[in-house]
């Protein structure tokens, strides 16, 4: 039954020649200890489909040496026949894009965004500012000039969300289609090409690079490319966008990742957390209901207890959640979620202990969707060395800091002074740090769940103690500094210091 059901799923997403998912799912089911054909076929399929014949041939491989040392047998004749079709070009045909079912032959444009399953909240101002940017004004043109749009932030703000409604919102402006290329499954960058291209129906010939076939396909149509989750693959989706553009003057490209892509041309739009009540006393239930992080709870709250309601007995503890979680959609899904145990002053109360309470994700999603200490983790792991260093050491600070506080605090023996402003500004390219200009200076600070995990790796580091002596002498020597100040001309300016 278990090997049947694995091997439905894996025809299935072969046949709708999702390769990455393939890729997964066969590699999940050969670690679980089996020597399975089908797994093996399958990936077989997916390698080939993604223009990658060495891998397809390492599959087969692998194939033989597992049969023989499990089994003493060698790869069945289903298993062989298809290595020989593949290896001539004969056992799979190209991909083409398909209309949705309920898209007529001539109702408009082509795509493939997936229908999403959960409401969408909000996001009103950011939806427009994507518009503007992505279609030129019919009379000024403003917006033209802006082919390649990154939206960045930190993980769990709604980026691939926010990317997917523009886009459909878009369709019409975009007669030769918007397709999404979903990378967070492709680990090798060398990938990254043949991931575009076994989307948009491209085959790779071995006299024609595959780069020139795309381009040859792309030059002269009016279309977006989405490039989701580009993080981890930095580098080699820069590279190809880049050359795309170039050579492709109708192309619009549309980039969700926690960290730009560094390419001439590149516009960046942060996406902001969802927006939360004012501080201070809370306004009348209907016009907090209207808030974009209290609607998304209870819209996710009653999707798991149908029961649930906002009301007076319960409206500061789900305003104190959404606080205590910066507004970040991830993490307040996954709060939401926990009401079908708890109550909201219950979360509320937990919220110290976040990465504990918040771990029911989806099944379905992303690992890295399903835990809120997965969310940051797949960020950590991206990071050097010196920037994890940083980072950690930045959990000391509670309200923000200057980069003298930083330099002066977190710099030691190990992490030169000199480094900590390239290393900050990289951290807040990552979408790691927040940089926000105050009077004339920058002021960084961190959100409040990547605080707590930072402050777990400092921890984890032994690095707690010297780094907090160091805050201490600081600020010491500052109060100390501004004390005599605080009664002369200076005053405003120092207390503003102080603050």
């Amino acid at each position: 039954q278990f090997e049947r059901k694995f091997t439905l799923l894996l025809e299935q997403l072969v046949t709708e020649q999702r390769w990455a998912d393939v890729l997964q799912w066969g590699e999940r089911w050969i670690a679980l200890g089996y020597t399975p054909e089908p797994a093996y076929r399958a990936l077989m399929q997916a390698h080939a489909g993604l223009g990658d014949m060495v891998s397809m041939a390492d599959v087969y491989r692998r194939c033989g040496e597992a049969l023989d040392r499990e089994l003493g047998v060698e790869p069945s004749p289903q298993t062989h026949a298809l290595y020989e079709q593949l290896r001539s070009g004969l056992g799979l045909a190209a991909p083409t894009p398909v209309r949705p079912a309920h898209v007529a032959e001539n109702d408009g444009p082509l795509h493939n965004l997936p229908v999403q399953l959960t409401s969408f909240i909000g996001r009103k101002t950011e939806l427009a500012e994507i518009h503007r940017l992505l279609t030129p004004d019919a009379e000024t043109h403003a917006g033209a000039d802006v082919r390649l749009l990154t939206l960045t932030g930190p993980g769990g703000t709604g980026k691939t969300r926010l990317a997917l409604k523009a886009a459909a919102q878009l369709l019409a402006g975009f007669p030769d289609g918007i397709w999404l290329v979903e990378l967070a499954m492709i680990a090798d960058p060398t990938l990254v090409p043949q991931t575009v291209a076994a989307l948009l129906g491209v085959r790779e010939e071995p006299s024609y690079p595959l780069t020139r076939a795309l381009i040859a396909h792309l030059r002269t149509k009016t279309l977006l490319l989405i490039f989701d989750d580009c993080e981890h693959l930095i580098d080699s989706i820069a590279q190809l966008v880049e050359t795309l553009l170039r050579a492709c003057p109708q192309l619009k490209i549309l980039v969700t990742s926690r960290e730009t892509l560094g390419v001439m041309g590149e516009r960046t739009y942060r996406v902001p957390s969802l927006k939360l009540p004012e501080r201070g006393a809370l306004p009348p239930l209907a016009e907090l209901a209207q808030c974009e992080a209290i609607r998304l709870f209870v819209d996710r709250a009653v999707a798991v207890t149908p029961s649930f309601t906002l009301n007076e007995a319960n409206a500061a503890a789900v305003t104190q959640i959404c606080r205590q979680l910066d507004g970040v959609p991830l993490a307040i899904e996954l709060a939401a979620a926990r009401v079908r145990a708890m109550t909201p002053e219950q979360i509320a109360a937990r919220l110290d202990d976040r990465f504990r309470l918040l771990t029911g994700g989806s099944r379905t999603a992303l690992p890295r969707q399903q835990t809120l200490r997965a969310m940051i983790d797949w960020s950590w792991d991206l990071l050097s060395e010196p920037e994890c260093t940083l980072l950690r050491r930045l959990a000391v600070f509670f309200g923000g800091w200057s980069l003298e506080a930083a330099e002066a605090i977190c710099a030691d023996e190990t992490l030169p002074v000199y480094d900590v402003l390239e290393l900050l500004t990289h951290l807040v390219e990552k979408s790691l740090v927040v940089m926000e200009e105050q009077a004339g200076a920058a002021r960084y600070y961190l959100l409040e769940t990547i605080r707590q995990y930072a402050r777990e790796k400092l921890l984890e580091a032994g690095e707690t103690e010297p780094v907090r002596a160091r805050h201490l002498r600081f600020f010491l020597k500052l109060a100390e500094e501004a004390e005599p100040k605080l009664r002369m001309t200076e005053q405003l300016a120092m207390l503003a210091r102080l603050d």
